[in-house]
């Protein structure tokens, strides 16, 4: 065809697993100009829906990703399970790894579907959001430090 002389073309699906030395990746190749990083912090952090709260912490892991909100990853300890309702969902992501799992959030008979994720195994890069819970910034309301920030649209609103 023209214009493809000297190209190449894998099929990303034609293998079980992809690996980088030998930590699997996920998805596709990572982008050598993407980041992810993974910072302990001291915020505040409050996640509401509709009024509610789900989650408060004093100890959060802030996520920064090329091209996404920062996702504040929550102790367990620190997120109302009264709200969360366990979900078949998982997905992966070629920087972080797959997602052990997901919840749905009921608030007032309700249910928002897969709003709340977790990774029990990350990346060796993210290590420090295992077994931390986060929530869709663009789906919740986000209070840090105090301020209430704006829902964030991307491709996950």
């Amino acid at each position: 065809m023209p214009g493809l002389a000297d190209t190449i073309r894998f099929d990303w699906a034609a293998l079980d697993n992809w690996f980088e030395e030998d930590e699997e990746v996920y998805v596709h190749p990572r982008n050598p100009y993407a980041r992810v990083d993974a910072l302990r912090s001291t915020r505040s952090v409050r996640v509401e829906l509709e009024g509610v709260v789900l989650a408060e912490s004093t100890s959060p892991v802030l996520a920064f990703e090329t091209g996404l909100p920062t996702r504040y990853y929550l102790n367990r300890t620190d997120v109302n399970f009264g709200h969360l309702v366990p979900s078949e969902t998982t997905t992966a992501c070629p920087y972080k790894g797959r997602t052990s799992n997901y919840w749905s959030v009921r608030v007032d008979g309700a249910v928002h579907p897969d709003l709340a994720w977790s990774y029990a195994f990350p990346t060796a890069a993210l290590l420090p959001i295992a077994g931390l819970i986060t929530f869709y910034n663009e789906k919740v309301d986000l209070i840090v430090d105090g301020e209430r920030l704006s829902r964030p649209r991307t491709h996950f609103s």
